[in-house]
Parts: structure tokens; C-alpha cells; sequence
């Protein structure tokens, strides 16, 4: 049984593990399973891989996707580029383990702008391992990106944000888990007044479905978009990096 998993710190918000075993049910694929694997901490990467011998692969979440770089013997170009890993291929030769990362949410999040009119401006909400795949996608069709962090040696602070900054940005993506199931109430500190029906705002968080952020986005005219068809397609990309590593 080849073994697939995903990575994080809390994981009981994901769909991962019940999206591949309904790929793997409607398939007919009997040969894998996907697995929840919760490390508290990162610098278990490498005798995590080693005490599971049949896991060629494995995808990676929060707060893990910068962190797990250090730990990797190689990195596709663009992972490379956005200096952020949410999918990992393990080949196995002759006792030698090899940990390749990629960056699937780059694949994920452009397909799931395909048919949408895209701002020349948007805000980044958050500075960790998706926003770098988002602003990288953004600034590939020529999107203007300013990204917007607790932390002011980062990006535009928080406590910067005014009404006319959030009129100015007619793309705004949410890129923190704020929000994320079970904490649904909560929603990115930003002054929601400035949004009108111009603009778009696009949440990374996919559980709920409809999170307090699109919510304050919907009561305004805006159009909204969660990360579910987002999760599919880097998911799919995923699954075709584990199949081409084993030809």
C-alpha cells in the first residue's frame, strides 16, 4: 500500500483526506491511502519520512510551507522562486531517500482564476507560504500586490489600512486561516466600509464555505470566491507530481 498524506500543525479542518478517498473510491484506485499527520514540530520532517516507508509524497500546510524548505534535498523551479512548499515527492533508491518540494498552489489558485476579470491592484492579507504562491500568480498577469501583515517589517500593517486603501484594491485575498472553522466568527481586521460591488475578494479558507470575511464582501455587492476549487486543482497537481515520480 503506497502511503499519501498531508503535513501541519491542526489539521481537523482539512478535506484532503476525505477529497482522495472519494478520488480513490471513483477510480477504482486500491493501491493507496491518504493520511493526516500532525507534527508539532517541523524539525520531525526527517524522521517522519524515514519511520514511514511507504509514503512517496505527502502535501504540507500551515504554518509548515516556508518552514519545511531547510529539510529538503531539492526544489522545483518555482518553489524555488516563491520560497514556499505545499507538495512534497519522496523517491527511494538503493537506501537513499530523496525529498523533492513543489509548489502546487501556484497551479491551484491560477486555474481557479480561469473566465475572471482580474484588478491591476490587489491586497495580500497575510505574509506566510500561500500568500507568496498568490502574489507570485498575481504579479505573473501584471496584478499590482501589496501585502498587508501583524508584522510591519513585512508588509503594509494592518493598523494602516483606511477606507480609501481598501476602495483603491479591488482584488483582496485572504491568505491567513482567519475564519477557518471552528472559529468562523473571526475575520481580517481591515476597515470593510471601503469595499463596494467593484470589487472582488477571494478567501483562501474553504471551511466554511462562506466565511465571516466573504460574508462583510456579499453584504456590500462584491463578488466573493472561497478556496475549494483552489484546494481541487493544486490537489490534482499534487496527485499527478506523485504519479510521474513513480514511472
Amino acid at each position: 500500500m503506497r502511503q499519501i498524506g498531508l503535513i501541519g500543525k491542526s489539521l481537523s479542518h482539512s478535506f484532503s483526506k476525505s477529497y482522495f478517498e472519494e478520488k480513490f473510491r471513483q477510480e477504482k484506485i486500491s493501491d493507496f491511502s491518504y493520511d493526516l499527520f500532525e507534527l508539532p514540530d517541523i524539525q520531525q520532517i526527517p524522521n517522519f519520512i524515514r519511520q514511514h516507508p511507504d509514503l512517496i509524497g505527502f502535501n504540507v500546510t500551515i504554518p509548515y510551507k516556508q518552514e519545511i524548505i531547510p529539510y529538503l534535498d531539492e526544489l522545483s523551479d518555482e518553489a524555488a522562486t516563491v520560497g514556499a512548499v505545499n507538495t512534497v515527492s519522496v523517491q527511494r533508491t538503493d537506501g537513499q531517500i530523496v525529498a523533492k518540494g513543489f509548489n502546487t498552489d501556484i497551479i491551484g489558485f491560477r486555474q481557479s482564476l480561469e473566465g475572471r476579470h482580474l484588478s491591476d491592484k490587489a491586497l495580500i492579507l497575510g505574509t506566510g507560504g500561500a500568500a507568496a504562491a498568490i502574489t507570485y500568480v498575481l504579479k505573473s498577469f501584471g496584478c499590482r500586490c501589496t501585502v498587508v501583515s501583524r508584522d510591519a517589517q513585512r508588509g503594509l500593517p494592518y493598523s494602516a489600512l483606511t477606507p480609501e486603501i481598501i476602495a483603491q484594491h479591488k482584488l483582496i485575498v485572504n491568505c491567513t486561516p482567519v475564519g477557518t472553522y471552528p472559529n468562523i466568527h473571526e475575520k481580517p481586521d481591515i476597515p470593510y466600509e471601503g469595499i463596494s460591488d467593484e470589487h472582488v475578494l477571494y478567501d483562501l479558507v474553504y471551511n466554511p464555505a462562506e466565511t465571516a470575511f466573504l460574508k462583510e464582501g456579499v453584504r456590500r455587492g462584491a463578488k466573493v470566491q472561497n478556496g475549494l476549487s483552489m484546494l481541487h486543482a493544486q490537489a490534482e497537481a499534487s496527485w499527478n507530481i506523485w504519479q510521474n515520480h513513480l514511472l
